[in-house]
């Protein structure tokens, strides 16, 4: 019976053989009525084919031959379509499905055969024993190795596309910069990915003026492309920079609207052209539109094509971007916020910096800040220069420890604490310790413990008169001061540059701890330079070296403040600098002698006469007679308050500048203060009367005493007859 069953079977293979392609056409249609959804991909249609044809052409040499079906392979075709659904998501169950769907209807078509051949129940029933034994070992043995090539390709895709993954969180964000952010996502979506990579960022989440976010479509800015091989090869309807809208029915604004991703095969519509902003013509295979969503806000779209002769994306692929687009979306959106942040800090640290030069005769100054250049932010950095009465200067330059719109906020409570304390001539130790309790009490006020907010400052006044600089630092870099050679003023050849010995105090913020004022007579045009610690502190140079550098700048000779600057600026300073930094320079101006007025007063009542007499003589002098009047009565009741309640020596001093300045000074430190009299009261009307007159008084306190001074207008006709003298 076996003998019969083997030539029954040889006969029914050379009968089947020479209608193969009929067999093949016939399986063909019942596996796509049976299995539809593993037809839905145009890429293997011919594939299915020529696999369906090997797999026929193999059980048909199984059964002439007798081969043992334990030895069967499966036919190339299989496990190359194998690997094409691998490629293409379909689940391994829908394809082993198919096995037994195709192979069932190829027995069933053998079996309609053998009864064409013989009528003998017999051989029939034994025949079609040997058939399924014979079909369920081939199925077993050549869909072992088609699940084989199936695994192998799906560990294939999946390592490459944690390579990939894993490629994109390494290469995309390195920095905090939007537009390099977005560059690198499209660098890593041409990389053995796509052929064309677009995106588009939403004008609302650029923080554009010009943004409307309630519009529809919405504004949107094409802010990077990459094409491969060539960059610029493939044309587009949409530039780089060219801010556009999507029409409301088109695929990319569906995509916004929803926050759902698409995928798109060529010959679908919206896959390419000008409605999705990709290459337009037939050329485009396939379109990958994906949102791009962080913290629950949509930023933009990015795009991804391929084209020519590339294979279409698959479910795989859009797995694989999903994930790209949602780690560089978590980028951009932290690029974005920073930009913002760091816009609005710089925003407030300029607007509480000086904005102009500020009107006073004791020196010429010039000044630079410079944000720093690195993902650290926008410090606290400050300088500020000050006129003060006597025709004094304060020069201030301070630093706030810290980061962003909370240290500039800080910088500009202690910028305005500092001016708030100038104006009631505190010494320059004085004004420290008052700022330190400043900064003491905004640290309670915020919860925090001591030090945690923490500023340093350097404070020095110069008096063009007597050409004295005093100053007192707050844990800051000391100045340099540069002396002209002869010590008259801006004149060519080598300066003198040195940084003054003098105790540096703790940093503000701490308490308790004192600190000091130091005092140097300066010569006429020497140069100041105040300057934050982010000047001289860099990675590739230490402090030693840099203020060597410093001291060769400004050595030089002679030049603006300005042209100082610029000068040091580009000696000491990167093109990415580290921190922020401050610098202020100034060149002191002397008063001239003649401007100014002395008088030594005895603590006797009947000096005041002389006073008045003086007083009136030296305006005379001056071309100031206009002011006679009004200054003599000023005079008289600063000396008379002096000779009354103050103690010798006294001393009255007249200057003249922009403003004419009266004061008087004694050993007492005791300050007077205005008050209103009462009608029978015989005194408190004497600074009620200067106040009236005035411009502005005050009280100064030194060493040695205190200071009252008053100041008075210039009309315009006296400064120029003053030019004039």
């Amino acid at each position: 019976m076996r003998t019969a069953v083997d030539a029954l079977l040889r006969r029914l293979a050379q009968g089947l053989r020479p209608r193969t392609e009929e067999s093949v056409e016939t399986l063909l249609r019942y596996t796509r009525g049976e299995l539809p959804e593993a037809w839905g991909y145009d890429e293997i249609a011919d594939l299915v084919a020529e696999e369906t044809a090997g797999h026929v052409g193999a059980f048909l040499d199984l059964l002439e031959h007798g081969f043992d079906a334990t030895d069967a392979v499966a036919p190339p075709e299989s496990l190359e379509l194998a690997r094409r659904f691998a490629r293409s998501g379909v689940p391994i169950s829908t394809l082993l499905r198919g096995y037994r769907l195709g192979h069932v209807a190829l027995l069933q078509l053998i079996q309609a055969e053998v009864l064409t051949l013989t009528d003998d129940p017999e051989l029939v029933n034994a025949a079609a024993l040997r058939l399924m034994e014979a079909g369920f070992g081939y199925v077993d043995r050549s869909s072992a190795h088609v699940v084989a090539a199936y695994q192998e390709e799906r560990d294939r895709r999946l390592q490459r596309r944690l390579l990939l993954a894993n490629e994109a969180g390494r290469r995309i964000g390195t920095t905090l910069d939007i537009d390099r952010t977005v560059q690198e996502l499209t660098d890593v979506g041409t990389d053995d990915f796509a052929d064309l990579v677009t995106v588009d960022l939403l004008a609302s989440a650029l923080d554009d003026e010009d943004a409307a976010p309630t519009s529809t479509p919405p504004p949107l800015r094409r802010v990077a492309r990459r094409s491969v091989p060539d960059d610029d090869a493939t044309e587009l309807p949409v530039r780089t920079g060219r801010t556009h809208s999507y029409p409301a029915d088109s695929e990319p604004a569906r995509v916004l609207a929803t926050g759902a991703p698409v995928l798109r095969r060529a010959g679908a519509p919206d896959a390419a052209g000008d409605a999705s902003g990709g290459p337009s013509g037939d050329g485009v295979r396939s379109a990958l539109l994906l949102p791009l969503v962080a913290r629950g806000e949509t930023l933009g779209l990015v795009q991804f094509f391929r084209t020519g002769s590339s294979a279409s994306f698959e479910e795989d692929d859009l797995l694989l971007a999903q994930e790209i687009a949602a780690r560089a979306a978590v980028s951009i959106d932290n690029a974005r916020r920073y930009t913002h942040e760091r816009s609005t800090a710089l925003a407030l640290q300029h607007s509480l910096l000086p904005r102009h030069a500020v009107d006073q005769s004791a020196a010429v100054t010039a000044s630079r800040y410079l944000p720093s250049g690195t993902r650290a932010g926008v410090g606290g950095d400050w300088y500020d220069v000050i006129p003060l009465s006597g025709a004094r200067v304060a020069l201030v330059v301070g630093d706030v420890v810290g980061r962003g719109v909370r240290a500039a906020a800080t910088m500009g409570r202690l910028r305005m604490a500092v001016r708030a304390f100038a104006d009631i001539d505190l010494m320059p130790d004085e004004l420290l310790t008052h700022l330190d309790d400043v900064v003491i009490r905004l640290q309670h006020e915020e919860g925090q413990e001591a030090g945690e907010t923490s500023a340093t400052c350097l404070y020095a006044v110069y008096d063009p008169v007597s050409r004295v600089c005093s100053l007192a630092s707050a844990g800051h870099v000391l100045p340099a001061v540069a002396t002209p050679p002869d010590g008259s003023g801006d004149t060519p050849g080598s300066r003198s540059v040195e940084f003054p010995e003098m105790p540096i105090g703790p940093p503000l913020g701490l308490g308790g701890l004192p600190f000091e004022t130091a005092q140097f007579e300066l010569a006429e045009g020497s140069l100041l330079a105040l300057f934050t610690d982010g000047l001289i502190q860099s990675r590739t140079r230490d402090v030693d070296a840099a203020r060597g550098v410093l001291r060769d700048v400004l050595a030089q000779g002679s030049g603006s403040p300005d042209e100082v600057c610029d000068r040091v600026i580009a000696a000491l300073v990167p093109e990415r600098a580290v921190d922020d930094i401050a610098l202020l320079v100034a060149r002191t101006k002397p008063l001239d002698p003649g401007h100014v007025a002395t008088l030594d007063l005895p603590s006797d009542p009947a000096a005041v006469a002389g006073a008045r007499r003086f007083a009136s003589d030296t305006l005379t002098a001056w071309g100031l007679d206009a002011l006679a009047f009004t200054t003599e009565l000023i005079v008289s009741e600063l000396v008379t308050n002096a000779i009354r309640y103050g103690r010798s020596p006294i001393q009255l001093r007249m200057i003249r500048q922009s403003t004419l300045t009266c004061e008087v000074s004694d050993s007492n430190s005791t300050a007077p203060h205005l008050r209103r009299a009462r009608t029978y009261d015989e005194g408190g009307r004497g600074l009620l009367l200067v106040a009236q007159l005035a411009e502005r008084w005050g009280t100064r306190h030194h060493r040695e005493g205190k200071v009252i001074w008053a100041e008075q207008a210039l009309r315009a006709d006296d400064l120029l007859a003053l030019s004039a003298i």
